[in-house]
């Protein structure tokens, strides 16, 4: 089973998740930019935190022959904080990197005016730069936060074909599916979506469109539910060719939009005396 998260924390992880997601299956991911567990202090936080995405985590992923891919965003949750803005200025620089494949996470969190503002001019960095964007629906009020996701989204220059709504339940599944975007699901341990649900909706809707993640990060969350939905999807009577579908070519097919997803073996890092963590002199010797 060859497995592409299209939505996954990983610098929230330990090298120890890497290895597990390869031997499931796992040889391609999307990790969105993300919020650090407690406020950020300034703007400069989120410049450290696009480096790493640019540059630690492929090579953490590289070590286990793992495809690591990237979106970037202010996300919605920091939206609100304007120590937090000024990052938008910033963010046209690091959309002309290479392993970008998308704007992301943008959308709502407590769907506030902030979050408009920064989500409309975060659709139009996306249409600016041809990227694709990963849209997260808030965990509240959430069939009210994807209408106004929605009209925002009608407002914008980009088309619905490039966008992906994440964090869909059986609440606001339907709704989106008639937007024509990209259709997420998150599955978590306890919150979210678990795989039977998951594959009730698939069995239902089809699977044009559709995209499965683990979306795991901070809290408690599973960086192997991808490939836990895969079994759950065969168990229940689907083919390995629908499995892979889901799986992979549907996240290959969005992340390509950006014509930018390298999908091609990763060379493998040196080990530093046997440690998967390289010691670089210190800066000025």
């Amino acid at each position: 089973m060859r497995i592409f998260d299209p939505h996954i924390h990983m610098s929230s992880r330990t090298t120890d998740d890497y290895e597990r997601m390869r031997a499931s299956g796992v040889t391609a991911l999307v990790e969105p930019s993300f919020w650090l567990g407690q406020p950020r202090t300034s703007a400069a936080s989120f410049v450290d935190h696009f480096d790493a995405l640019l540059g630690w985590e492929p090579y953490r992923a590289a070590q286990y022959g793992i495809a690591h891919h990237c979106a970037l965003a202010l996300n919605p949750k920091e939206a609100n904080d304007p120590r937090c803005t000024p990052i938008l200025k910033e963010l046209p620089r690091y959309l002309e990197k290479d392993s970008v494949v998308a704007v992301g996470e943008i959308g709502y969190d407590s769907i506030t005016p902030a979050e408009d503002e920064a989500l409309a001019a975060q659709l139009e960095l996306a249409a600016r730069h041809g990227l694709p964007a990963l849209v997260h629906t808030p965990h509240r009020d959430k069939l009210a936060g994807l209408e106004r996701t929605l009209a925002v989204l009608a407002e914008s220059e980009l088309p619905p074909e490039r966008v992906v709504l994440d964090h869909l339940n059986e609440t606001t599944v339907d709704r989106a599916a008639d937007s024509g975007c990209w259709l997420a699901f998150s599955v978590y341990p306890d919150t979210k979506m678990d795989e039977a649900r998951t594959v009730a909706v698939l069995r239902r809707l089809g699977l044009d469109r559709m995209l499965v993640n683990s979306a795991a990060d901070w809290g408690k969350s599973d960086p192997l539910k991808t490939r836990k939905v895969g079994d759950a999807m065969l168990a229940a009577g689907f083919g390995e060719d629908d499995v892979d579908r889901v799986l992979w070519r549907n996240p290959v097919e969005f992340y390509g939009l950006s014509g930018r997803l390298d999908l091609g073996e990763r060379e493998r890092p040196e080990l530093f005396e046997g440690n998967s963590i390289a010691r670089g002199a210190p800066a000025g010797r």
